[in-house]
């Protein structure tokens, strides 16, 4: 048999003899395994030659070559070098700038199916990688990847990729199971028609579950699986997986209008998660979408103020990036209380009375408690907070609140925080819980003692702090009459009153 010759006009780059002598040799033993080697490692060095995307009819024309041979899957060695030169071409032309490149790719595809490579190994995710990248915004990622298997992922393709600049990008398995979660969302067609296909994406849900817990450094998979299973009608669960993604990502926007699809029978909810969204930092052209939404709302609110200034920040951006103004937009312009209404430069002072009842949305599953205000510094905006005998402290109320008072009730939630010293919120929002704050509050009658040189004083045992003792201008001996709130005295380590 002539397969040291072949062999050597074949690395001496004498490809034509080689290919004579190889044809010859098929043709008088075409089922002969050795013939079909020789001269499909003849037909490997054409493709070699013609990797590059000017010359991918002829590549193909090779490719089929090989196809045709119709070679057992023992012949690994001569796939996975296929699956490199396939590869290799793909990402060639995924880089290039020309949208017939498309029916290359998927002839290109469609042969690649027909081989048998080593599963897993480091050629086959790089077949994947460059499939993965040319075909993700097409129609064809689901077959190609359905095809590829993600069972067949090396350990390696789990990890981050370092780029030659030093940079880090997620790994390819995270990279692949976003696109793939992104191909299974609901779509609309040209003729309006959804479309959805509910078993793949239930049959889909679990393994992203998997990836998530054996991947929590992954911050995507959460979102996917929540957007899914809100997709399929699962919102309870879809809460579970979401929460603890929005909470890294609350800042944002995006997350708030996925929270917002999640709420969407709260209307009060929806319109709160629409306000903590916009006041995320964000580049204005990414926030039209939702600034479009809340702009309907407020119109059917009668809030035509907050509408006009949503419509022209949306006008604005549109206009500076060339984009046309929308129908929709063009007829609430058009409206009477459009002309009469008076607009700001923007919402934020608005929005900041809903963000409350958001962020409430985003730490529900964190227990609520009630709180009374013992004690405010206005300049520092400090309070000091009794929640029981055994629980109480001080916060900063600033993020939450313009201003407080003594007395004033507070659901929260904590964050973080030691007894009797400093707390951090994570939702705050104020309430008229009158049960609760008769535990803290006493009404008292007496007569006043203020010693002389003194600036504080007492009515009965009851502390009178100085301010009150300036601002009422108290006497000692004067009869009077008001309200006590419960006090925690740090010096004698007990509980008593103070007059307010």
């Amino acid at each position: 048999m002539p397969s040291k010759e072949i062999k050597e006009l074949r690395q001496s780059g004498k490809l034509e003899e080689a290919l004579t002598m190889a044809k010859a040799e098929l043709e008088l033993q075409p089922e002969n395994i050795w013939a079909k080697r020789n001269i499909s490692w003849v037909y490997y060095e054409y493709i070699k030659q013609n990797s590059a995307p000017e010359h991918v009819d002829t590549f193909i024309t090779w490719l089929k070559e090989i196809q045709n041979l119709l070679m057992p899957e023992e012949e690994k060695i001569l796939f996975d070098n296929l699956a490199w030169q396939i590869g290799s071409l793909v990402f060639k032309l995924a880089n290039a700038n020309d949208n017939s490149r498309f029916s290359k790719l998927f002839q290109l595809l469609e042969l690649s199916q027909t081989f048998c490579y080593t599963k897993p190994s480091e050629g086959y995710s790089f077949l994947f990688k460059a499939f993965h990248k040319a075909l993700k915004e097409t129609d064809k990622y689901i077959l190609f990847a359905d095809w590829w298997g993600y069972e067949n992922f090396r350990e390696e393709d789990y990890k981050k990729e370092t780029l030659p600049n030093g940079k880090e990008v997620m790994s390819i398995v995270e990279q692949a199971f976003i696109a793939y979660a992104k191909h299974l969302l609901p779509k609309q067609s040209y003729e309006g028609e959804i479309i959805f296909d509910k078993v793949k994406a239930s049959e889909f849900i679990p393994k992203l579950i998997e990836l998530e817990e054996k991947h929590p450094e992954y911050q995507y998979p959460a979102y996917f699986i929540a957007k899914l299973l809100l997709a399929i009608g699962d919102k309870e669960n879809m809460l579970v997986h979401l929460l603890p993604f929005a909470k890294k990502k609350r800042n944002d926007f995006w997350v708030w209008e996925v929270l917002a699809e999640a709420f969407s029978n709260d209307s009060e909810k929806v319109f709160a998660c629409y306000c903590k969204g916009l006041s995320c930092k964000s580049p204005e052209e990414m926030l039209i979408g939702l600034r479009k939404k809340i702009a309907k709302i407020l119109i059917e609110k009668n809030q035509f103020n907050e509408a006009k200034t949503e419509i022209e920040l949306i006008v604005k951006v549109r206009n500076e990036k060339g984009y046309r103004i929308p129908n929709e937009i063009v007829d609430w312009q058009s409206k009477d209380w459009y002309h009469n209404a008076n607009s700001s430069k923007n919402n934020i002072d608005f929005y900041k009375n809903y963000l409350s009842v958001a962020e409430s949305i985003l730490f529900y599953d964190i227990p609520e408690e009630t709180i009374i205000v013992e004690f405010v510094n206005s300049d520092r905006k400090i309070l000091n907070f009794i929640a029981s005998e055994t629980k109480y402290g001080f916060l900063k109320y600033d993020r939450f609140f313009r201003e407080v008072k003594i007395g004033d009730v507070i659901k929260v939630r904590f964050q973080s925080g030691s007894s009797e010293g400093m707390h951090q919120l994570y939702t705050a929002v104020k309430t008229n819980d009158e049960n609760f704050k008769k535990q803290f509050f006493i009404e008292v009658e007496g007569q006043l003692r203020i010693q002389e040189g003194k600036p504080f004083g007492f009515l009965k045992d009851i502390f009178i702090h100085p301010s009150l003792v300036s601002k009422l201008n108290l006497k000692d001996g004067m009869s009077f009459k008001g309200n006590a709130i419960k006090t925690y005295n740090k010096e004698k380590k007990q509980w008593g009153w103070k007059l307010i």
